[in-house]
């Protein structure tokens, strides 16, 4: 595998005082044109310089720094900025002043861009929260001004979102690499005209999406066809490496595992190499390993649904430390051949251009060997940019068939091709079977039934005649078809390797008893033999402390959970979803009406039901002339009565009293404009200072003219206040009514 140096460099080497957080997105030309670096203002030492590798790399770390005051500098060689149609940003902060310099996204071309900081003391972070590098790959229609989409925390929180493109040329691949936390996390992919990605509805190509952690497709949006928007559910979790498989690691041994990862010392017998196919003519009974072509050449077929070729887009085949690079153009179904080792691991990982258009969704590969296996095939719309496939090579062995014929040139059959000798005849000749020259060839139609003179002349000695059988006999001159290859083998029945079809001796090994199934708890590498006591992973939390302590487990799975203490009634008022142990807290619902202003106002309710009534405060006297329906609280003084008469301006009188309505209205005689005893006892019996009758008023009466205060200013009838009633009749009166 090609080897990727990461420069990654802060060049301070003594203690620190504070710290910062880079958090950087680079485009695609990044590997070529650009990087930064920290230089301290005080010192001139640099900081911080960083030079990416990849295509669209995304840089999160943090270094040790002293406070001060700090010069950033963002370069780019082609002058261009740091821009592309996937947007380029630049973070960095700390806990202490949060961030410090944030360009999200990076817009503008330059050559170099110039800030300046001031790093403030800061004590160093904690450790960083887990997090995921994650590819999101949008492939858009002819329609990017459509499309946008965002990924979701479990509480609903917008972790990472992107779109709408309305500036992005069409069919432009959208590429985005972040850290996302570990967790429940929920992709949601948007069109705001409601057909998808389904370009081809209107003449165009089909988009797709795609989100990646680990090498793992997590989403996979090849369908196009889904509307106005698509959710889907994922768990980002950390790239946990399989768990270690024992086994031989040194291929030189025939106990060989190319599937292990950790050396249990199995490896014993050493490999003979050569054909092991006993069917074939070159087999060879000594040899403990097939011998392989060790190089042949691969048919790499690029695969394009268009047929516009790979324009823009690189395909990269790796085998060992040796890297082949293709850049396709053209049309599809195009052919190249590489010459590749075998047996051996084959890598090829796709990249796309800003120009490569729709190429992850109409492109695809196929790498077939000679014996027509395939190594590795990825057929669109399948492909993945930035994933790695691999597979295995082979070019065959050296085993050669076994062709069977004459191989005496002297016989009427002879054969040039035949590698392992069969009937030879002659016709005619010897035609007794005693004889090595007899021959009697009924399958070819060919019958020696007579002898010629001095066709016989060898007597037959019937045996074996391979030397390199088990019952060879060096005496016989007619092979008989009974021979035995040789066996070699244990061939004492109380040993571990004994072999009941042995017929030469071989090294025994003795009977070592123990657990010899690897996948057991109790395993032993050093055991030959099983002896019934193995016993299994239970796998499990470990940890007696923890809330999901399981007692029967031996092999602790890393899931432990600790005690979380909280209402765990999902039918409470504050019930808590990461609790795990019941604390008793829990406190029911209670609903009603929570608003304090509203007339149903509960102060024993924790939940609004929505009932609560709004308070419409009037008179709820019928009698009264602003009697209102829609009154719920009663607001006696507010209520008019009729007076029945007129003031002296010819307007009506409304009083908020019903008695004093009725004072001013005794017998069609208003008070207001003439005052006697009538209306003074009247007026006593709503004060309640008289309880008598009322006398019938008769003959006319002096009127009152003139109200007026103790300064002889015209008055109205006040209450609570000295006046001076003038009459008719010339007469005053000194009032104080009282109220």
């Amino acid at each position: 595998m090609r080897k990727l140096i990461l420069l990654l460099l802060p060049l301070s080497i003594f203690a620190q005082d504070s710290w910062v957080r880079f958090q950087v997105q680079f485009d695609f030309y990044a590997p070529t044109e650009s990087n930064f670096f920290m230089v301290s203002d005080a010192s001139g030492d640099t900081s911080m310089f960083y030079q990416p590798t990849t295509q669209y790399e995304y840089l999160d770390t943090v270094i040790d720094v002293f406070s001060g005051d700090y010069t950033i500098s963002l370069n780019d060689s082609y002058g261009d900025g740091w821009t592309s149609t996937n947007p380029a940003s630049f973070r960095m902060g700390n806990t202490c002043q949060g961030p410090i310099l944030h360009w999200d996204p990076i817009v503008g071309s330059f050559f170099q861009r110039d800030s300046t900081i001031t790093i403030l003391p800061c004590p160093p972070p904690g450790p960083p929260p887990a997090c995921v590098q994650t590819v999101v790959l949008i492939n858009l229609d002819q329609y990017p001004e459509e499309t946008s989409w965002d990924i979701k925390d479990s509480l609903g929180n917008i972790l990472l979102s992107g779109g709408t493109y309305p500036n992005v040329p069409d069919y432009q691949p959208q590429v985005i690499i972040n850290c996302l936390p570990v967790g429940e996390l929920t992709f949601t992919i948007y069109d705001i005209y409601g057909d998808g990605l389904e370009g081809s509805l209107w003449g165009g190509q089909n988009g797709s999406y795609y989100v990646v952690q680990c090498g793992d497709t997590l989403v996979n949006g090849v369908d196009p066809s889904f509307g106005q928007d698509s959710t889907h559910v994922f768990t980002s979790d950390t790239c946990v490496p399989p768990p270690p498989i024992f086994g031989c690691m040194d291929d030189d041994y025939v106990e060989y595992d190319p599937s292990a990862t950790d050396d249990n010392g199995s490896c014993a017998t050493l490999k003979i190499y050569g054909c092991i196919d006993s069917t074939m003519f070159n087999y060879d009974p000594l040899a403990n390993s097939m011998e392989n072509i060790d190089q042949c050449s691969y048919d790499l077929i690029l695969h394009d649904l268009v047929g516009n070729g790979w324009v823009g887009t690189r395909l990269e085949i790796y085998q060992d430390d040796d890297t082949s690079i293709f850049v396709m153009t053209g049309g599809f179904n195009q052919v190249f051949t590489l010459d590749l080792y075998a047996p051996a691991l084959v890598s090829a990982k796709l990249f796309i251009s800003q120009q490569a258009q729709s190429t992850s969704i109409e492109c695809g590969f196929t790498l077939i060997g000679p014996e027509g296996d395939t190594a590795i095939s990825v057929l669109p719309p399948s492909i993945v940019p930035f994933v790695l496939y691999e597979g295995f090579t082979y070019c065959g062995n050296i085993c050669q068939e076994k062709i069977y014929g004459c191989m005496d040139s002297t016989a009427y059959n002879y054969s040039d091709t035949a590698n392992v000798a069969d009937f030879c005849y002659w016709f005619p000749g010897c035609a007794s079977p005693a004889y090595v020259e007899y021959h009697n060839d009924t399958t070819n139609g060919y019958i020696t039934d007579f002898n010629v003179i001095d066709s016989c002349f060898n007597l037959a000695t019937f045996g074996c005649m391979d030397s390199t059988a088990y019952n060879y006999d060096n005496t016989a001159n007619v092979d008989n078809g009974g021979c035995l290859p040789i066996v070699l083998g244990c061939m004492e029945s109380l040993a571990f390797n004994f072999n009941p079809l042995a017929n030469t001796p071989d090294t025994c090994i003795a009977l070592t008893y123990g657990c010899t199934d690897a996948t057991m708890f109790n395993y032993d590498a050093s055991a030959n033999t099983d002896d019934n006591s193995c016993i299994p992973f239970v796998f499990g939390c470990t940890d007696s402390t923890a809330f999901n302590y399981n007692p029967i487990a031996n092999a602790d799975n890393n899931s432990c959970t600790p005690f979380i203490l909280g209402c765990t009634d999902p039918s409470m008022l504050n019930y808590s979803p990461t609790a795990n142990t019941e604390d008793f807290s829990c406190i029911a619902y209670i609903y009603g009406c929570m608003d304090s202003t509203a007339l149903n106002y509960s102060p024993l309710s924790n939940t609004d039901n929505g009932s609560c009534i709004s308070i419409v405060v009037g008179c709820m006297d019928q009698s009264a002339y602003n009697y209102s329906a829609d009154v719920n609280l009663n607001d006696p003084v507010s209520c008019l009565y009729s007076a029945g008469c007129v003031t002296g301006d010819g307007i009506p009188y409304w009083l908020n009293d019903l008695c004093y309505a009725w004072v001013i209205d005794v017998d069609n005689y208003c008070c207001d404009n003439e005052w006697d005893e009538v209306c003074q006892l009247t007026y006593n019996y709503c004060e309640g200072s008289y309880n008598g009758s009322i006398p019938t008023r008769t003959g006319n009466y002096k009127k009152l003219t003139k109200i007026t205060d103790i300064l002889g200013r015209p008055s109205k009838q006040l209450y609570n206040k000295m006046l001076f009633y003038i009459y008719s009749d010339g007469t005053v009166e000194k009032r104080l009514i009282k109220r």
